[in-house]
């Protein structure tokens, strides 16, 4: 049978195999500490370091790691949101095609030749034929704001 200074050091390489592996897994930088402060223990494990001194060296080797490296790592990770194509309809102004009404979840505009699914920003009803601007998406739905009077079939159109 393993004697006490063997069996620290397989936990020891245990977890260090289990947190290494999990970071070649993630790769968010979010285990890379443990496996740091496993190395360490494991090293004072074969110099025949107590326990005791095991532990501590493990959380302070993993908390120091932490500390000091994952603010300079947040910086180079790629973090940012990237815009996709639906963005660029943020901002445009469309036509409503069918009244917009958040309660009974109906509603259409026009957007660059596109029929989007639309809700009222401000929650309240939006007749067809009105000019809005597009102030947010969620989903497959645009939120829009009225910035002109509906356009009637018998009122003649400035372009």
């Amino acid at each position: 049978m393993p004697d006490m200074k063997s069996m620290l050091m397989i936990m020891w390489l245990v977890l260090l195999i289990v947190f290494a592996a999990s970071e070649a897994i993630t790769v968010g930088l979010t285990t890379i500490w443990f496996a740091a402060g496993a190395l360490v223990s494991l090293i004072a494990a074969l110099l025949g370091g107590p326990l005791w001194i095991q532990i501590t060296l493990f959380l302070a080797v993993s908390l120091l790691c932490l500390a000091a490296v994952r603010p300079l790592a947040k910086k180079h990770l790629n973090d940012k949101v990237e815009p996709t194509n639906a963005d660029r309809v943020i901002g445009a102004e469309a036509q409503v095609t069918e009244d917009i009404d958040n309660i009974h979840g109906k509603g259409a505009v026009i957007i660059r030749g596109i029929t989007w699914s639309a809700r009222s920003q401000d929650g309240g009803p939006v007749a067809a034929g009105t000019m809005v601007k597009v102030m947010r998406i969620e989903g497959v739905k645009v939120f829009v704001e009225p910035i002109a009077a509906p356009v009637s079939a018998g009122e003649p159109k400035n372009w």
